[in-house]
Parts: structure tokens; sequence; C-alpha cells
């Protein structure tokens, strides 16, 4: 009878710490993880952006696949600001109103 009361108490032991285990995790370590990961999504798109105002170009590589070659396709992000010849009229209003 005695074994028998041990055994049942060391199952409700084993019980209580895995649930309290689940919990902890749920409730403490998940979020931390999560806030981790939009951090680094948002200082990478912080970072892009700032090297594209600065007109250096920064690649982005599309997960759409390879072109005729076999290469990863890539795309480069760059300010419109730094192609002024390129769309004059853009500029043109911003001198104007910048003027007068």
């Amino acid at each position: 009878m005695a074994e028998k009361t041990k055994v049942t108490i060391a199952i409700l032991v084993a019980v209580i710490v895995v649930l309290a285990s689940i919990v902890a995790y749920t409730f403490l370590v998940r979020p931390k993880i999560s806030g981790y990961v939009s951090l680094g999504y948002n200082d990478a798109i912080a970072d892009i952006a700032q090297r594209a105002v600065q007109c250096q170009q920064q690649p982005i590589i599309l997960p759409v696949g390879q072109d005729e070659q076999g290469n990863t396709q890539v795309r480069y992000l760059v300010a419109i600001e730094c192609f002024p010849d390129r769309f004059p009229e853009l500029f043109e209003e911003n001198q104007s109103t910048g003027t007068s």
C-alpha cells in the first residue's frame, strides 16, 4: 500500500513539473523569442531603407525562383532621389516648391 502511494505521488509530481514547464514556456520563453524575431525584421528593414536612401544599391534576393541561366533572381533597391535624370518631373516639382 505504501508503495502504491509513493508511485502515485511520483507520477503526480512528474505531471506537475511537465505542466509547469509548459506554462513557463508559453508565457515566459516564447514571447521573448517572438520579440527577438520581430526586432530582427525591423532592424533589417531599417538597414535596407537607410542604404537605399544613401544611394547604395541594396540587393534584395527574391524567393520567386531562378532566371534562364539558373541564377537566383536578385533585384536592387535604390531610392528614387538617386536618379534625378531619370525622373525629372519629380525633381522639378520639388525644386519649384523649394525655391518659392
